[in-house]
């Protein structure tokens, strides 16, 4: 049955006007909130311009006007919707029904995407990959519908298409934005030829706990180094130019704080005070729309309270009245039908009604908005204005794709890794990899890098040669085809130089049985030194791979101690998308690597930093910890009132040292810390300095000063190999009206020295480095004092001072 077409109302907003912004007191906020979907009142307004102005052209809003004119309401709701490929989408339905909100409503109707495509009733689609598929969809929305209005296909492609480089935490621990633009666009590149247009990428949720298994997917603890790995995946992805045919708009995931959920527990809730918030865990989400990003996806989650997906004052509030955010909001998969198990919509009808008046343009798989936004536009429950603004923002980001133009996967499509790209993914592979540990055996010389000598390797293993779990989760068969193994480049390393590698599995992933112990006990025997290749299965990150125990799986633990006690020197590579517990292999192992997943270019990687043709450089994005109950552990934690300064955490509290913040059975900083990883050389800071030690708070409180203070130090490389090091600036702040970190990082980059050779290297410190946020949601400068340290991890202790005065 035909629905009928209501005209749409004038826009809610026009290309190239002003506008404005809530900035909220922390009352509003709270009621912003609980309010939903009604926003609180605005008490100040700011004037900024479009996050991205690509999408609010002069042109560009012409041509949404005419479109938009001539759509029916089916029309319309077509374009917030998106389905799979499947002509059995088992997941739609009319779900009228009085079911219990913590039952999934069962399946009422089936749906044809390919039909509703002839029919224009279909806006966007989800991992339809492939120019053959594509353009058979394609061709279905652009030549029978009336409007020909073209579809958009987004894939979840988090760390490369058919060229896959590390996942985005191995990428994180490179701490070199670059490089990550550079990879991300070529899997942009790649992707585009198969007809996908839209990255269900990046993911910036911050995540200070790793039992949490999407973990993997961002880039660690820190706000500040999210927030960099954030604006160069958009710049990768999106480039200048949203309509080059190799360019893809991206997809901010997953708005907002969803990587702080509770014990770790995926799609658990959140709940944090606003100054926390807006400090720790949205800086990523608004360096991506400051940087341009076409798309956010909501979360799963509650916020205070409140599932994402039905949010208004993130997605309204903050995302679109305080950043300015131009594109469109997409669901996650069927959470706006997930808000009836949250609790908060008794039916299908009150999740589609509050869901799309709190900023959730697109419903991915819930199918409600097609089935329940009708009778409530008719009832008058939701506006048609609500509708044509959620439509306006789809087409905005077609129409700067270029999609109308170009709707067609044209050109040679890519189907495997692309050898001009794999240099690239190599270099990221090697620039991730983080030295944890280097030990000497029997000697003052750390066992890496390997001699360049004949020399028999065991290589013991269930991750030495499985080429599935070198490319990390989101993978697919086409994908593994040209992986290098960590077995396949030791052994054409090996036969190079005269000497042999022993192979033995030695043990499953996870599980009990002891089968191949005796192999991997006798190559060990036998060999040189031994090369353990470690870790997680890729499935076991990821979504909904949270895990309780943070030990190597299985038996994999068992198997290092029985390898260990051959006595045989060993490195050990570890594979995984969360840091794991290694106290064990800490005190009794010569050499640690962290290799994370590390992609297409994995053995090969490896084989290049084992052998010490690159030295290490990777530092970590996240800290290691020595037991799983420390987490959540995150190296810029608030200060106690009781702080365990000078008192041995290794030894049990006596008398004097008991009543500390502290465990009595662990100590309380972490095994590897954030920002660590060590090399082929050692470097040395001296010379910390600050261009001036104080300052009026007059001249500092103004946001849009970008330098107040320049810190200062010299770094020089103390060994004998070449090397890069990642200098990086901490800052603490003392005195404030709300405690402050410890420290947190305010800058780095990677510097890279010759034997002997120094250089100094400069950080300017401004408002954004030196603020904080209150608890009203604003960040403020106050007159307190400074302290600054510059060195190659959390741990930096060269450290100079400044006061901001009254």
């Amino acid at each position: 049955m035909s629905l009928p077409d209501l005209a749409p109302s004038r826009p809610l907003r026009s290309a190239g006007l002003a506008f404005c912004f809530v900035c909220l007191l922390a009352p509003s906020a709270a009621r912003a909130q609980n309010d939903s979907p009604y926003a609180a009142p605005a008490t100040r307004e700011t004037v900024h311009r479009p996050s991205n102005v690509q999408l609010v052209t002069p042109a560009i809003e012409k041509r949404v006007d005419d479109l938009l004119r001539q759509m029916t309401l089916e029309e319309k709701l077509g374009q917030l919707v998106q389905y799979g490929d499947t002509t059995d989408s088992a997941n739609a339905e009319l779900a009228n029904d009085n079911q219990a909100p913590g039952k999934n409503p069962e399946v009422h109707i089936k749906i044809d995407p390919m039909e509703l495509a002839a029919a224009g009733r279909l806006g966007t689609m989800l991992n339809v990959v492939g120019a053959e598929r594509t353009n058979l969809f394609q061709r279905a929305a652009v030549e029978k519908s009336r409007l020909h209005i073209p579809l958009l296909f987004g894939a979840d492609i988090l760390h490369g298409y058919r060229t896959v480089y590390p996942i985005p935490l191995g990428l994180a621990a490179t701490f070199d934005p670059d490089m990550v633009a550079s990879v991300a666009h070529i899997s942009a590149a790649e992707a585009a030829t198969a007809g996908v247009r839209w990255f269900y990428s990046p993911m910036v949720d911050i995540s200070r706990d790793p039992r949490w298994g999407r973990t993997q997917e961002g880039a660690g603890e820190d706000a500040y180094l999210g927030a960099a790995m954030a604006r160069a995946y958009i710049r990768g992805y999106q480039g200048d130019n949203l309509s080059r045919a190799d360019s893809v708009a991206a997809s901010v995931k997953h708005f907002a704080a969803y990587g702080a959920a509770e014990a770790g527990r995926e799609y658990n809730t959140t709940d944090m005070s606003l100054s926390r918030l807006q400090q720790d865990y949205l800086p990523p989400y608004k360096a991506a729309v400051e940087a341009g990003a076409a798309t956010i996806m909501s979360a799963f989650n509650a916020l205070n309270g409140v599932p994402s997906a039905a949010n208004r004052f993130l997605l309204q509030n903050v995302l679109r009245e305080e950043w300015g955010f131009d594109g469109f909001v997409v669901s996650d998969y069927t959470a706006v039908m997930e808000l009836r198990n949250h609790g908060i919509a008794p039916d299908a009808a009150t999740a589609a009604r509050k869901a799309l008046l709190a900023g959730v343009d697109v419903d991915m798989m819930s199918h409600y908005y097609d089935t329940q936004l009708p009778a409530l536009i008719r009832s008058g429950q939701v506006p048609i204005s609500a509708v044509d603004e959620a439509v306006r923002r789809v087409l905005r980001v077609k129409f700067a794709l270029g999609l109308f133009e170009h709707p067609y996967a044209t050109g040679t499509e890519v189907t495997a890794a692309v050898p001009e790209h794999r240099p690239l993914v190599r270099r990221a592979a090697e620039e991730s990899l983080v030295l944890l540990q280097n030990k000497p055996e029997n000697g003052t010389t750390p066992l890496l890098p390997l001699d360049h000598r004949p020399q028999t390797i065991a290589l013991i293993g269930p991750l030495a040669d499985d080429t599935q779990e070198m490319i990390g989760d989101w993978s697919d068969g086409h994908r593994i085809a040209g992986v290098v193994t960590v077995k396949e480049a030791l052994e054409s390393r090996e036969k190079q130089l005269g000497g042999s590698v022993l192979y033995a599995k030695g043990t499953e992933i996870n599980t009990v049985s002891e089968d191949g112990f005796g192999a991997a006990m006798e190559a060990a025997r036998q060999a040189d030194l031994v090369v353990l290749a470690l870790g997680e299965s890729s499935a076991m990150s990821g979504e909904a791979g949270s895990r309780a125990y943070l030990d190597l799986p299985g038996n994999q633990e068992k198997l290092l101690e029985s390898v260990a006690s051959t006595g045989r020197p060993i490195v050990l590579l570890v594979f995984s998308g969360r840091p794991l517990v290694l106290d064990w292999a800490a005190a009794h192992v010569n050499a640690i690597i962290e290799a994370w997943f590390p992609g297409t270019e994995a053995g090969s990687a490896i084989a290049n930093a084992l052998y010490g043709d690159v030295a290490p450089s990777g530092k970590l994005p996240m800290s290691f910890p020595f037991a799983v109950g420390q987490e959540p552990l995150y190296y810029n934690q608030f200060p106690t009132g009781r702080p365990p300064i000078n008192l041995d955490l290794s030894r049990p509290p006596g008398g004097d040292s008991r009543f500390f913040s502290r465990y009595i059975d662990v100590p309380n900083d972490a095994l590897f810390p954030f920002g660590y990883g060590l090399t082929y050389t050692r470097f040395a800071y001296s010379d910390v300095t600050v261009s001036r030690t104080s300052m009026p708070l007059s001249e500092a409180e103004h946001a849009g000063i970008q330098k107040l203070v320049t810190a200062t130090a010299v770094v020089k490389n103390t060994g004998d190999r070449a090397a890069t090091e990642v200098v990086q600036c901490y800052v603490r702040n003392l005195g404030a009206s709300l405690e402050q970190p410890v420290r947190s990082l305010q800058g780095f980059t990677r510097v890279k020295l010759m034997p002997g050779e120094s250089k100094q290297v400069s950080f300017d410190l401004g408002f954004p480095e030196l603020s904080f946020y209150n608890n009203a949601g604003h960040a403020v400068i106050e007159p307190t004092h400074y302290t600054v340290w510059i060195g190659g991890s959390s741990l930096a202790s060269e450290h100079a001072d400044f006061d901001i005065m009254p």
